[in-house]
């Protein structure tokens, strides 16, 4: 059986996802960030030998708008939403531990992980 394809997603896709998560912060301070986020969970593959898959895309997502910051504030708690609505609307839904993406957010704003690590923490936890 064929792999299904790959969720694309685009920029209102992103801006609903805003909404619905923070609804009482109704301003993007970077759009460039949401398409630098659209156009890097895109890429395939990521790097040679590696195949993207619904787990890469989301940590792409994930990690660029957490480090990319395009809300004035919030920034890690949209970049989470954002990542478990993709891995849900891909057909592979997560159920990480208590706090477990949260600390990955952290990690990736503070250097400690990269995209690679994010997605193979987002497939361990994938149900």
């Amino acid at each position: 059986m064929a792999p299904a394809p790959a969720l694309h997603i685009d920029v209102p896709w992103l801006l609903q996802r805003h909404e619905e998560v923070l609804p009482e912060q109704p301003t993007i301070n970077d759009f460039s960030a949401l398409v630098a986020a659209v156009a890097r969970h895109r890429v395939d593959p990521p790097r040679l030998g590696v195949d993207s898959d619904s787990a890469w895309r989301a940590a792409a997502l994930l990690h660029t708008l957490a480090v990319l910051r395009p809300l004035p504030s919030a920034n890690a708690r949209f970049a989470c939403a954002t990542a478990v609505a993709y891995m849900y609307a891909s057909g592979a839904g997560i159920d990480p531990p208590y706090g477990a993406l949260v600390d990955l957010a952290r990690d990736l704003m503070a250097g400690d992980t990269d995209v690679y690590g994010a997605a193979d923490r987002l497939r361990s936890w994938q149900i």
